[in-house]
């Protein structure tokens, strides 16, 4: 998928999947509503708006800023401290848990390229079981910014969230705030970043994707994210 058809997918008022999730709901209130069953079309129909309102898409205004890095999705800040990653190396990790109400698409924190999108995990525990972030299942972005900074993004899936959509392609490059994915029904997402960033959050604070800056990159990092933002 070029970068210009995955950005297409994800504009507009909502995201895709409310035609294949929502758009069913309506005909069948309509139907119901047809043969004089009120109540089970109002049921029907207002379960179609809750599924409409989930696959909300809003656009949302980007903060200006050398080094800030994007919350990547809505929802309440549950986790900000220091992780020792797969490689050994240690990282600032913030992580975000989406309820059912939150905007569900996720998106690019910095921008950067995508170097590698790895999928792991075989649980479905609830997001704040401490033992979620590793076995549940989930995808792992790779993004790496003009001057090498490695970002990681992390799509984790929870007790209802079962599906996690991911569309870019390795080597595509990502402006920072654009939409790359969503997950279905709530759950959370991770942001891992350099050690030496400082992050702007606290765990309990309600942030917005694409609009809320949570972190500020270490130097190095700060210079490629002024960088990046002429690069396509």
């Amino acid at each position: 998928m070029t970068e210009r058809r995955f950005q297409e997918r994800l504009t507009g008022w909502f995201a895709p999947d409310v035609y294949r999730f929502g758009v069913p709901l309506f005909l069948a209130s309509g139907l119901l509503f047809g043969l004089d069953l009120v109540i089970a079309g109002g049921l029907v129909a207002g379960l179609g708006v809750f599924v409409a309102a989930f696959f909300r898409n809003p656009e949302r205004e980007l903060p200006a800023g050398e080094g800030l890095v994007l919350s990547p999705a809505d929802g309440r800040v549950i986790e900000v401290g220091e992780i020792e990653t797969p490689s050994g190396d240690k990282a600032l990790r913030i992580g975000i848990f989406l309820s059912v109400f939150n905007v569900h698409v996720n998106r690019a924190p910095v921008a950067g390229r995508v170097m590698a999108i790895e999928r792991s995990g075989d649980a479905y525990l609830a997001a704040f079981n401490r033992d979620a972030e590793t076995r549940n299942v989930q995808t792992r972005m790779h993004l790496e910014m003009a001057d090498g900074c490695p970002v990681e993004v992390v799509q984790i899936t929870g007790l209802i969230a079962r599906r996690i959509l991911t569309h870019p392609e390795i080597g595509e490059w990502l402006e920072r705030g654009v939409r790359y994915g969503l997950i279905r029904f709530g759950s959370r997402t991770d942001v891992v970043l350099p050690l030496g960033s400082r992050a702007l959050v606290e765990k309990g604070d309600r942030v917005r994707g694409g609009s809320s800056a949570i972190a500020e990159l270490a130097p190095e990092g700060a210079e490629a994210a002024a960088a990046g933002g002429s690069r396509g």
